[in-house]
């Protein structure tokens, strides 16, 4: 059986667009810290992983690594100690809490930010030098890596928009729903197309394969994919087995699918969810030996020609495991190296040797299966509705693409996320004002 890893690589816009300060660090924390770490073991595992980034995270990255990127945590944490106030002590604390002292915290907090694969030496000094190599040299690294052969990239749409939902609310399947329609399938495909050229621009190569934003899609977004030169996409199980006619088959997951011209690969559920959200409470060894039993159940359903894809986040669940994941991903992707009936591939070489041989009518879903996430609460249906009234009297702009990316939209409704709300609302507040149009209140 061939098996397929892909981490996506994903954080929205935290740029405010008045002030042009980050709000929130998170770019600067998962770039030194994740994105730099999956790079260093791909080059020591000699693994073959797909990584898939966002075009958004790719503006970011490089505004940090330009210098034309800053947030209040950064600024703590590059701050000389002696001159730390009260507020920055405040936002370092979370990151260093068994410190007192604002020395101590800083240091401590500074050092969270890095994998435990950045280097020697944890001196203050050193790692704000360790700061700059690792930020301006990331997307070389991974530009290279690709060049060479030994990683997959991909991409999403630009600003990361639940695709189905951006080319007609209508398609939700959560009541209430939004009171305004919002149906606009053409900055559905602009943010297809540009993130395609940004990731060109970046990469110097074209994508052949994309995730869309949340893993969502319908047949018309799948359509514009094909339509935008995209050779394959990537989704949830859920949306195979609402696809598909009859009583649910393991077997039929492990093959790709085609549906309006384009290539569709399904990822394994269980296996993406348990390095997600399982094995962190795990010993690596024994996550590990799980996983390969788990793995070679399915290549006695999948046969010698099936896939199994494996999808989830590249930066989120390393947090929660003991010393960053480094100890689970190396005894995981060690073993697996020796599991005779498991061959690890990119997606783009397999689909070469094995093409979709059958349709599929696809039923619009996400990789959570529904848009519960997304709409039918009241918060949300209330963005959506502040986000039509905007795009129908502003008309389609970089604002009002940033404001249809997904992740507003899913922190809606939930405590303790204000922040997600000023980003959004700033964005809307930015589409009318250089609209030259009052913003209604």
């Amino acid at each position: 059986m061939h098996l397929a890893f892909v981490w996506h690589f994903h954080q929205p816009v935290y740029r405010d667009p008045e002030r042009r300060t980050y709000l929130l660090p998170w770019v600067y924390y998962h770039g030194l810290k994740n994105y730099h770490q999956m790079a260093v073991l791909l080059e020591e595992l000699g693994a073959a992983w797909t990584f898939n980034f966002v075009p958004c995270l790719l503006e970011q990255i490089a505004e940090y690594a330009d210098g034309l990127a800053d947030d209040p945590v950064r600024q703590a944490l590059t701050k000389l100690p002696v001159r730390l106030n009260a507020k920055e002590v405040d936002l370092l604390r979370p990151f260093a809490p068994s410190e007192t002292e604002p020395p101590r915290i800083q240091e401590k907090a500074l050092r969270f930010f890095f994998s435990p694969l950045s280097g020697p030496g944890d001196e203050r000094e050193t790692l704000l030098e360790r700061e700059k190599e690792i930020l301006t040299g990331l997307i070389p690294r991974y530009a290279r890596l690709n060049t060479e052969g030994l990683a997959e990239l991909t991409t999403s749409p630009y600003y990361h928009p639940l695709l189905p939902l951006i080319f007609d609310i209508g398609v939700t399947d959560q009541e209430p729903r939004p009171a305004l329609p919002f149906r606009y399938p053409e900055d559905a495909r602009a943010q297809i197309l540009e993130g395609r050229e940004h990731f060109k621009r970046v990469f110097g190569t074209v994508p052949r394969g994309m995730w869309p934003s949340e893993g969502g899609l319908s047949r018309e977004a799948v359509s514009a994919v094909a339509q935008s030169g995209f050779l394959f996409a990537i989704t949830d199980e859920s949306l195979l087995w609402k696809s598909l006619p009859g009583p649910r088959d393991r077997c039929q997951l492990y093959r790709p699918y085609l549906c309006e011209g384009l290539a569709l690969f399904f990822r394994d559920r269980e296996l993406s969810d348990l390095i997600g959200f399982e094995y962190q409470r795990w010993r690596p060894e024994e996550a590990a030996c799980h996983f390969i039993a788990r793995l070679e159940e399915r290549a006695r359903l999948a046969g010698e020609d099936g896939l199994c894809t494996v999808v989830l986040d590249g930066e989120n669940p390393w947090g929660y495991y003991p010393e960053n994941g480094v100890p689970f991903l190396r005894e995981l992707f060690r073993r697996l190296a020796a599991v005779p009936c498991v061959s690890p591939t990119f997606l783009g070489d397999y689909l070469d040797k094995h093409p979709p041989a059958q349709e599929l009518a696809l039923v619009p879903g996400t990789w959570l299966g529904s848009f519960a996430q997304w709409t039918g609460h009241p918060a949300k249906n209330a963005a959506w509705d502040r986000l039509a009234r905007a795009r129908k009297r502003c008309g389609f702009s970089v604002d009002i693409a940033v404001a249809e990316g997904s992740d507003w939209f899913w922190w809606y409704g939930e405590k303790d996320k204000a922040v997600f709300d000023t980003l959004f609302r700033a964005y809307v507040r930015a589409a009318y004002a250089k609209a030259g149009i009052p913003e209604p209140r």
